[in-house]
């Protein structure tokens, strides 16, 4: 137990810096777009080429720890941040859009690998301590909560007429701590017949109802997130909010996001799976009512901070229900399309939130957001429903 608390505590470092990097990317990578943009509905390419760097680069990552380790992945991973931030940098000094599109590209291969911190947090502990494990890894995105936020206000205008070359600069910072702070992490491998193992065909796990609920909770999670996330800063600047508050807003919607989870694992244990995750589909659907209701920084702000709880609370007990379905020798595989499903997902909601939000308005895209909370909601309920019947049966 004594070295699982200790992975818990270097992956949860890892995941504080990982979230510094992804709430400055929040924080400018919209407005950045927006800015450079040929035609202004194309201003979120730069936050889709994110996510589709993630999507591309997820079952890759996932296959290489299975062979080489947990601890090569995710220093592989902060390289990726390291070029990515560069180019997006030299973007922004050469004034093209299409480079920054690029340079963020590269920066998703280091979201990609950092979303499998929770997985090593949960397949090295035991299973008592499995949730509390996920939550408390997670919980180190507070960190990003604050720090990153601050850091794209202090930096944005660090390079003398070039707006926001100075915020993806000092990402190479938190990369390289990150890098650092890896050096501790010991997981053990896979055993040689672990690795060679392919366990049973993707087929058949994937009919397992427990999967089913997973992957579909995880992505609705991450999508109604990511939709509304990333047209915020947008929305707030419409509105002539200034960017300090749009930035205080992203703060918030990440503390909602990371704070709970140093009571999700307690709350899953006590209350159960299904209820902690019903809650998440609740207070995403609160979220969205306080959105439709006005457009002053405090709708923003109560808003976002509820979605962010919303999420952690379903995306938490989405990836310890996704536990559940899979052996060692098939953890590769089910997380790298777990995370492809959701990266996915990302691509799809980011992509079309530029759109949506040019030519369908703010109040729109939260209405959008109603009936995919619906259907996790609707199947939270019949897996619920399928273990009240047959105990066991759904695992």
């Amino acid at each position: 137990m004594d070295s699982a608390r200790k992975n818990v505590a270097i992956l949860a470092a890892c995941q504080g810096l990982l979230l510094t990097n992804n709430s400055v990317l929040i924080s400018v990578n919209a407005l950045a777009g927006y800015a450079l943009a040929p035609d202004k509905a194309l201003a979120t390419l730069p936050v889709t080429a994110y996510f589709a760097g993630s999507a591309l680069t997820t079952f890759p990552l996932s296959f290489l720890m299975k062979r080489y380790g947990r601890r090569a992945g995710f220093t592989l991973g902060a390289v990726f941040a390291i070029l990515g931030s560069l180019l997006s940098a030299w973007a922004i000094y050469a004034a093209s859009f299409w480079l920054l599109s690029f340079g963020t590209l590269v920066l998703g291969a280091y979201f990609a690998a950092g979303q499998y911190y929770r997985f090593a947090a949960a397949d090295s502990a035991p299973a008592e301590f499995r949730s509390t494990a996920i939550s408390l890894v997670l919980a180190g995105g507070i960190i990003g909560g604050f720090l990153g936020p601050e850091t794209s206000k202090l930096t944005k205008d660090l390079v003398p007429g070039h707006v926001f070359a100075g915020a993806y600069l000092s990402l190479v910072a938190f990369a390289l701590l990150s890098m650092l702070v890896l050096r501790w992490l010991e997981i053990p491998p896979l055993s040689e017949s672990e690795r060679k193992a392919a366990g049973r065909p993707l087929a058949a796990i994937a009919r397992q109802p427990a999967f089913i609920v997973a992957v579909l909770c995880g992505t609705v999670s991450y999508g109604v997130m990511n939709l509304l996330m990333t047209a915020t800063p947008l929305a707030m600047t419409a509105h002539e909010h200034p960017f300090a508050a749009a930035a205080f807003v992203i703060q918030w919607h990440l503390v909602g996001m990371f704070a709970p989870s140093f009571v999700t694992g307690t709350l899953i244990r006590r209350f159960g799976l299904m209820a902690v995750m019903l809650t998440g589909v609740v207070l995403n659907a609160a979220g969205v009512a306080l959105a439709l209701a006005g457009m002053q920084v405090v709708n923003f702000w109560l808003a976002m901070l509820l979605i962010g709880t919303g999420w952690n609370f379903l995306f938490i007990g989405a990836t310890a229900l996704l536990a559940e379905s899979y052996a060692p020798a098939e953890r590769a595989k089910v997380q790298g399309v777990n995370d492809a499903a959701i990266f996915t997902t990302l691509v799809v909601s980011s992509m079309s939130s530029g759109a949506l939000f040019t030519f369908q308005g703010w109040q729109t895209m939260n209405t959008w957001a109603v009936p995919f909370l619906v259907l996790a909601a609707a199947s939270l309920l019949w897996l619920a429903a399928l273990r009240r019947r047959r105990p066991g049966a759904a695992a």
